[in-house]
């Protein structure tokens, strides 16, 4: 079993996002700039682990994506090189994630368990949901199959339940009941976000009340004027835009990283 998060514990995980330009083997990537990717990437690594952030989230952008469980060869080689020099550039605690979007999730697997990753972020685990791209259908037993094929069990799956990626579709079901579900398959953790601060609390009361050792995290809005409320009862964030000088997409700013870690832990959490 995973053990990249330990349930219970009194101090919420900040993982930064390291946001990735297209990369090869994607229709929009730019030809030979992936050093400068990678660069960008490490640098991004490297403010968030002095800024004391806990981990961050290396995710793929771009501005059109497969929703089948799968990944061009080079993309996925370019993203393991990059992982790699993340993990290389930051200290053993450091928690390092990965998200092959839009729901790539055997290669972010392969990629964490190969370039020395912690866990991994699936946009969909169980159910289906519609996107701008076409309904994304994940296959969980192939999944959890393919992580025990290539020893992958200590690597993290943290499945988004309610988010900017994951909106259940079909019959109604309630947050708590896709986070059982989720569990139920073999998530390790849950990612959740609302961008009304009493309506994400009012999802995370009731994943809490029905999967209660389940680590929920965070899957964005989150700024540095509500993290401290909001982590209060959530067990980590993923932070992005406000941690990124510039805007979304911008490198991430040691400055902003310590200013939002210290108002989280100054309540305590």
């Amino acid at each position: 079993m995973s053990t990249w998060y330990s349930p219970g514990g009194k101090q919420a995980l900040v993982l930064g996002m390291v946001h990735l330009a297209p990369l090869p083997g994607t229709p929009f990537h730019r030809p030979d700039t992936f050093p400068e990717i990678l660069d960008t990437a490490v640098a991004s690594a490297r403010a968030l682990y002095e800024g004391g952030a806990d981990g961050c989230l290396v995710q793929t952008v771009d501005r059109v994506y497969g929703v089948a469980d799968e990944s061009d060869p080079a993309r996925t080689a370019a993203m393991g090189l990059i992982v790699r020099a993340v993990t290389e550039a930051t200290g053993p605690d450091f928690r390092v994630g990965v998200q092959m979007m839009r729901n790539a999730t055997r290669a972010s697997l392969a990629v964490a368990r190969v370039a020395g990753g912690d866990f991994v972020r699936a946009g969909a685990l169980v159910g289906q949901t519609l996107t701008a791209h076409g309904m994304v259908r994940p296959d969980p037993l192939a999944v959890m199959a393919y992580r025990r094929s290539i020893d992958a069990e200590g690597v993290g799956i943290v499945a988004d339940i309610d988010s900017m990626h994951f909106k259940w579709f079909g019959e109604d079901k309630t947050c708590a009941e896709v986070a059982r579900a989720a569990r139920t398959v073999g998530a390790d953790a849950v990612a959740l976000s609302h961008p009304d601060e009493r309506t994400a609390l009012r999802m995370i009361e009731s994943v809490r009340e029905a999967v209660p050792q389940l680590p929920v995290i965070l899957a964005g809005h989150t700024d540095h004027g509500n993290a401290a409320r909001l982590l209060a009862a959530a067990d980590g964030a993923f932070v992005g835009t406000c941690l990124e000088s510039g805007g979304w997409g911008g490198r991430i700013d040691a400055d902003r990283v310590r200013r939002y870690v210290d108002a989280v832990r100054e309540s305590g959490r």
